[in-house]
């Protein structure tokens, strides 16, 4: 390239660059693809000495209208309307939790097949936290017929979840 066509094109960025980049970075509101954008009309302009000796006004008219166009050009592509703007990233996804789901599932339909008296005192233990004398006072019930209804629903429930699988 000629050293005059050097200086006019350096002229013309310094003149209409700035200008030119806010120009483009309003119409897309992405700065990175503004700079390509001006680098791009640049170019075009290097390409076409004419360009870099047209009056000021008319210089400045050339390169936003390339712009211009450029955004055009790209707005309409295939790969712009693929992709997917945003500023927020996505919520990461969380642990799985359908096997948790399942195994909820699973036992409370093995607790559904014991007696009344067997899952109210799975129930008070294991979900409620009482102690076996704590039940046997709330059903009127001695002790040792807690420990026992409790000994029975653990081996019924083990022998269902094996039946469905649940457990080996």
């Amino acid at each position: 390239m000629p050293a005059r066509q050097d200086q006019l094109l350096e002229a013309l960025q310094e003149s209409h660059g700035p200008a030119l980049f806010r120009f483009v970075a309003h119409m897309t509101h992405d700065t990175n693809f503004a700079e390509d954008v001006v680098q791009e009309a640049l170019l075009r302009a290097w390409r076409r000495p004419e360009v870099l000796v047209l009056s000021d006004d008319s210089a400045r008219a050339w390169l936003f209208t390339v712009a211009r166009n450029l955004v055009i050009d790209d707005r309409r592509s295939a790969r712009y309307r693929r992709e997917i703007f945003t500023e927020v990233m996505p919520d990461s996804s969380g642990p799985d939790e359908t096997n948790l789901a399942l195994d909820a599932w699973i036992l409370s339909d093995a607790l559904s097949a014991l007696s009344d008296h067997h899952r109210k005192a799975v129930v008070a233990a294991y979900y409620l936290g009482q102690s076996v004398t704590e039940i046997s006072r709330q059903e009127g019930v001695p002790e040792g017929t807690i420990k026992s209804r409790l000994h029975f629903a653990l081996l019924a429930l083990r022998l269902t979840l094996q039946e469905k699988g649940a457990i080996q």
